[in-house]
């Protein structure tokens, strides 16, 4: 147990418990990540209580923090579960680690270790129903019928009639079609000539003609 008290060591274990957390809210299945953290939570946790450096309590709020992620994966709940485990074992391991400020750097420097990691890996795991709760996965793209819009170029020094009033905005018809549009600033009523003054990217600009 000797060697599981250098500060090193103590920052990879922690690294792997994260790295397995991070594993499991990705996957939502038991697999050799969770089994390695799991493994490592206890190698840490055991270690330092033989040592009498850490006291029940605090390995009580870290398995709590993992019951609540747990929780969170069981029931469709919008994530405070999760986020209240994360902080719950954030919190445990900085006073395990000595509770003082280079606690909290050691503990960082295992986040940062987990997380390059869980990055490195992340595209190779499935994805779990908790996951898709914080990661947006919907694209707008021409093939789910999304478009940007292009500047109407051709439209200006064309002429056409409004159809409802420009307040200063509106619609007038250009060519035969509907076109919203935005008067350079004045009222213009409902049947008024218009000329398209200048195109800025969607926004068309008329003027009295």
């Amino acid at each position: 147990m000797a060697i599981v008290t250098l500060p090193v060591i103590k920052m990879l274990l922690v690294a792997i418990m994260f790295l397995g957390l991070l594993v499991e809210i990705k996957t939502g299945g038991m697999g050799a990540g969770v089994l390695l953290g799991i493994v490592a939570a206890g190698v840490f946790w055991g270690s330092q209580y033989v040592q009498g450096a850490v006291s029940l309590y605090m390995i009580a709020v870290f398995f709590g923090g993992i019951l609540c992620i747990i929780v969170e994966m069981l029931l469709p709940t919008v994530g405070l579960l999760a986020g209240v485990g994360v902080a719950a074992m954030l919190y445990s391991v900085v006073l395990a680690l000595g509770g003082d400020a280079p606690a909290l750097l050691a503990m960082l420097g295992s986040v940062v270790i987990a997380v390059v990691i869980f990055a490195l890996i992340v595209k190779k795991l499935p994805s779990s129903k908790l996951w898709n709760k914080f990661v947006l996965h919907d694209q707008s793209t021409s093939r789910r019928g999304f478009v940007s819009a292009q500047p109407r170029t051709e439209l200006v020094g064309r002429t056409g009639v409004v159809t409802t009033e420009l307040r200063p905005s509106g619609t007038a018809e250009i060519d035969g079609r509907p076109v919203d549009v935005v008067s350079e600033g004045a009222f213009l009523p409902k049947g008024t000539n218009v000329r398209v003054v200048t195109v800025e990217g969607a926004r068309v600009v008329v003027r009295k003609a």
